[in-house]
């Protein structure tokens, strides 16, 4: 069965994510527990109800400043948020292009949130005054969808709007419980390492005649 569709976690996979430096970020904001507040893959309590779309970001906001006892603007929590993405490799979205000019249809697949949104759909994306959709053809975030990864809630929305079946899908995420999740649906998946290559792998895969 021939690939149809390739689906990109976003951090750790097109952009290098710094969970350190969002933790460190949040902690200036006066957030005392950033540490145990903040995940790599799946967020919990405040920020999983952000980026499961269950409140908005001006609901965030107002929360995590009743939280800090402080009053944060929207920009003080945008800039906490883009802790996480530090580094934008060239060589990903170099393949990302490679990609589309051979045929594959791509697409963001992520939990994510307004915050972050406001970063990659905006002109600032590449520092070349393109967003994200220059390099994909659609965008699937979680606080969109209304569900998080891994649950297939999340990868069953995607294949439903895409009108495909399972095997005609590569998802790529260094999230271990969200390719397994993606896996277990019959998604075939690449587990990336934050930080690393995983171009090459995907090329090959794309490139196999029997794939």
């Amino acid at each position: 069965m021939k690939i149809r569709l390739i689906l990109f976690d976003l951090g750790g996979v097109i952009y290098t994510s710094d969970r350190h430096e969002a933790v460190r970020r949040f902690g200036s904001l006066g957030l005392k527990d950033a540490e145990h507040q903040l995940s790599m893959y799946t967020q919990t309590g405040l920020f999983g109800a952000l980026e499961e779309g269950k409140i908005s970001d001006k609901e965030f906001v107002a929360q995590l400043s009743d939280k800090v006892g402080k009053s944060l603007s929207w920009d003080d929590c945008r800039l906490a948020w883009l802790g996480y993405a530090t580094f934008l490799p060239q060589r990903n979205l170099n393949v990302l292009l490679r990609l589309r000019h051979m045929g594959f249809r791509l697409a963001l697949a992520s939990n994510t949130n307004p915050f972050m949104m406001s970063w990659i759909d905006s002109c600032d994306f590449d520092g070349k005054g393109n967003s994200i959709r220059s390099y994909l053809d659609e965008l699937y975030v979680s606080y969109k969808i209304k569900a998080l990864k891994p649950s297939p809630v999340f990868f069953e929305y995607i294949l439903q709007k895409e009108k495909v079946q399972a095997e005609d899908v590569l998802f790529i995420d260094d999230g271990p419980r969200n390719v397994e999740a993606a896996h277990s649906l019959g998604i075939h998946t690449v587990l990336a390492v934050n930080g690393e290559d995983w171009t090459e792998d995907v090329l090959r895969l794309c490139t196999q005649t029997d794939f």
